[in-house]
């Protein structure tokens, strides 16, 4: 009697968990699989996604959940976002059907055969320096004795890392005898403060110095505490840096440029000084090469048309 009754109530709990609204357990599904788990920008990009399953599904349950409506919530995000944008939509929304999926809640896979749509993608060319332009900002910096923005300026500048990790630098990550940086770690700059793991694995690396850079850092990080950020005092705005630069691109007369910008200056001047996309990968921190070639592809495609011209006079010359 005692286990009839066991099934009998596992039989209304799912019928009432597959009449739940859709939203609700997605909303249930991240607080207890992702929350916790996950670095806070990652989480919030779970949490927009829960608020446009409220705003395109608010009335669709479980039990509605099939490939026509799951395709139809698709093509309906689709409509406001790029086809990247949809697709992540559906990588994170796809994590939750199919544990729905394997509880019973849902007796097929709505996603299978799914059909990602989007807008046609916005050209971005990423802004960045040229040589003269970049060696222009970096000569009039103010880099005085005691550490400023100006000096966090620089290290980007020279090493092409995010503004995160180059927040996190210590006096310790400084490896001054075989002319390296290590970078394993980030700041948490648009939370609480403090440190957080690299966005992945990848970007953790040791990235080479030049000696002029070696020797300026290794004067100004003398006698600073060994384990503690060395450009945190307190609460650090992005903005707050990008305001400093944007100062000093008007006052020298270059192009305005982000901190972020910075980062592309530095993979831009290597991709154009020959260094190979591989190379140029490591040391960004970077995923995979696709990445690379993804973000400068309009600069890839400078260097093979440059490529070309080069390959054809040297046929001539054979004549």
């Amino acid at each position: 009697m005692w286990e009839q009754r066991k099934w009998w109530d596992r039989i209304m709990l799912t019928i009432e968990e597959k009449s739940e609204l859709f939203y609700i357990y997605y909303e249930k599904w991240i607080r207890i699989y992702k929350e916790g788990a996950i670095r806070n920008v990652t989480m919030r990009k779970y949490e927009i996604t829960l608020l446009w399953l409220k705003k395109l599904v608010p009335e669709l349950r479980l039990s509605q959940l099939n490939r026509i409506s799951y395709q139809q919530l698709l093509n309906d995000y689709a409509e406001f976002h790029e086809r990247q944008t949809t697709m992540d939509f559906h990588h994170q929304i796809k994590a939750a059907i199919l544990d729905a999926v394997d509880e019973g809640f849902i007796d097929r896979d709505p996603t299978r055969k799914a059909i990602i749509k989007g807008r046609v993608p916005r050209i971005k060319k990423i802004k960045y320096l040229n040589q003269f332009e970049l060696h222009t900002l970096l000569v009039h910096l103010k880099l005085t004795s005691e550490i400023n923005w100006d000096w966090l300026i620089f290290i980007i500048a020279k090493t092409g890392m995010r503004f995160s990790e180059a927040l996190a630098l210590t006096p310790k990550d400084f490896d001054f005898l075989h002319q390296s940086l290590i970078v394993d770690k980030t700041w948490d700059y648009k939370g609480d403060g403090g440190f957080l793991p690299t966005k992945n694995k990848s970007s953790v690396r040791k990235i080479q110095l030049d000696w002029q850079t070696i020797i300026k850092f290794s004067e100004i990080i003398k006698g600073l505490p060994e384990d503690k950020p060395i450009f945190v005092n307190g609460r650090v705005f992005n903005s707050t840096v990008n305001g400093v630069l944007e100062r000093y691109c008007k006052k020298l007369g270059i192009p305005v440029i982000s901190i972020h910008g910075l980062r592309h200056t530095h993979a831009s001047l290597l991709l154009f000084a020959g260094v190979s996309i591989a190379s140029v990968a490591r040391r960004l921190g970077h995923a995979s090469m696709t990445t690379t070639q993804k973000t400068y592809i309009h600069i890839i495609q400078e260097m093979e048309n440059r490529d070309i011209d080069l390959v054809m006079r040297s046929m001539a010359g054979l004549a």
